[in-house]
């Protein structure tokens, strides 16, 4: 079982950012990892055990922004398909093909 916690924090004055990174800090505490910047995810044994760390999870949760928590199997997670961008790459320009009528 995997769990994923997503969430969008205010981060506009310094005691937002506080509460924000005091979030994050206890996600890592807790295990999770981070997948993507506001995404951290944590495999689990069981869904007891998932349970567990979702119980966790909310009581740490800050008063203001939003959190998402979705579990998946590990055969849902595995399903998942990942793209890393590629730099774009500036194509050269061919040789001019003239045209006879």
């Amino acid at each position: 079982m995997w769990i994923l916690v997503f969430f969008d924090l205010p981060v506009e004055t310094k005691k937002e950012r506080k509460i924000a990174s005091e979030f994050r800090r206890d996600l890592i505490r807790d295990g999770f990892t981070m997948f993507q910047f506001s995404i951290y995810l944590r495999h689990c044994a069981s869904r007891e055990n998932a349970e567990v760390h979702i119980r966790r999870v909310k009581t740490s949760l800050p008063k203001k922004g939003h959190v998402g928590i979705l579990h998946v199997t590990d055969k849902q997670f595995a399903q998942m398909e990942i793209f890393f961008g590629k730099k774009e790459i500036e194509v050269p320009l061919g040789p001019q093909q003239l045209e006879l009528f």
